[in-house]
């Protein structure tokens, strides 16, 4: 059993960490504050081929795994930029799965290469206002009408909206009454995101604003049946095939920013004196910064567990989840500290930490809250009766 990164593994590290050096605090200082997208170290990324790098080669990506993006984006995270850096090419790395295993050849060749260049922004469609994590339940209707779906409702939460040109949408085509189980009659699309014919709401939010959420409003927007992604009515199996990739990934940022303000807190404590000898040396500093530093490191362990998993073809739901909690509540122990060893100075944005514990909520709520991880281990792993 070899925990150590392989001569590529730490190469792609590398080369991360040379990226994101080109972007400093003062960058991430200022897209905190204006809400632009960070549009320059996006394109960095995609010039040197990074947003594919799970996209088969012949689709112009570099054909690697979940391991490896989970190496890439837990640095991105680490390197300074934390989750408005991670979030603007999150659903690169991964988000288009299910185009590229349940798609067409033809398919494939249309809409991958252009996501791996950089050229095309996506985001996806999922999440909706009055059914949050019950996928089953979701209301957007897609009718077939000859060649073309008509589609009507909403969604809410959707990143990058305001930047994007396709998105990856999920509908129900079969209403819920006529099918045997919930999770049928569900489709799965990707197709132009045409702004003029979809009302976009950005929603205000405390941290990663950089990194636009969004409500969409669906009036008769017309999707071509060409760009229905495998069979109609089975969409929900296609996107699960994209969630525990997700956890995983989340998790990894999750742990990059828990170390990023972990090492702040301990710069600041070595360096800021008070009564005569530096913070850092009264274990009232040392002890919770020292706790940090072990849930930080057994959840990378599980976050790394869960990609080795995946990527080797064995079910890994109860590894992703677990890695997603453990690191959602890991990094936000990590934030939080770094905050309170700042003192009143982490309240101040310069110190940078306050962006911090603002933007590690993300990965505590999202993709799925810490409490339903709970009961799918309850249930799953444990054997327990369902409580939801």
């Amino acid at each position: 059993m070899n925990f150590a990164l392989t001569e590529d593994q730490e190469r792609i590290r590398d080369a991360i960490v040379k990226v994101c050096a080109r972007f400093d605090d003062a960058y991430w200082f200022d897209r905190d504050h204006d809400g632009a997208f960070p549009e320059a170290f996006y394109r960095a990324l995609a010039d040197d081929g990074w947003l594919g790098m799970c996209m088969g080669e012949a689709y112009g990506g570099a054909g690697l795994g979940i391991t490896e993006a989970a190496i890439m984006m837990g640095t991105i995270a680490e390197a300074g930029g934390g989750m408005s850096a991670a979030s603007s090419v999150h659903i690169n790395l991964f988000g288009l799965n299910p185009v590229a295993v349940f798609g067409t050849e033809a398919q494939r060749q249309r809409m991958l290469p252009p996501v791996a260049r950089g050229e095309v922004k996506s985001c996806f469609g999922v999440t909706e206002p009055n059914t949050g994590l019950n996928t089953t339940q979701l209301k957007l209707r897609a009718v077939r009408t000859g060649d073309r779906y008509v589609v009507n409702g909403q969604k809410v939460w959707i990143s990058t909206a305001q930047v994007a040109s396709k998105i990856l949408l999920l509908a129900r085509t079969t209403p819920l009454e006529e099918v045997r189980k919930p999770t049928q009659g569900l489709s799965l699309f990707y197709t132009d995101f045409d702004k003029q014919r979809v009302k976009v709401h950005e929603i205000e939010k405390m941290g990663r604003k950089c990194v636009d959420s969004n409500e969409l409003f669906f009036e008769d927007f017309e999707i071509s049946a060409d760009d229905l992604i495998g069979e109609e009515g089975r969409g929900f199996d296609y996107i699960l095939h994209g969630m525990n990739p997700e956890r995983v990934l989340i998790a990894a940022e999750a742990v990059g920013l828990g170390r990023l303000a972990l090492n702040r807190a301990v710069a600041y404590a070595k360096d800021r004196v008070v009564f005569n000898r530096p913070i850092g040396q009264n274990q009232g500093i040392q002890h919770p910064l020292a706790q940090n530093w072990m849930e930080l490191e057994a959840a990378h362990l599980m976050v790394m567990q869960a990609a080795w998993q995946y990527d080797s073809g064995l079910p890994c739901g109860a590894a992703a989840n677990a890695a997603k909690y453990l690191a959602g509540e890991a990094g936000f122990n990590a934030c939080q500290q770094a905050v309170m060893t700042h003192g009143g100075f982490g309240f101040a944005k310069e110190y940078h930490v306050e962006r911090y514990l603002r933007e590690v909520l993300i990965p505590r709520i999202a993709p799925i809250s810490p409490q339903l991880v709970l009961c799918y281990i309850a249930e799953k792993v444990l054997g327990l009766p369902k409580s939801y």
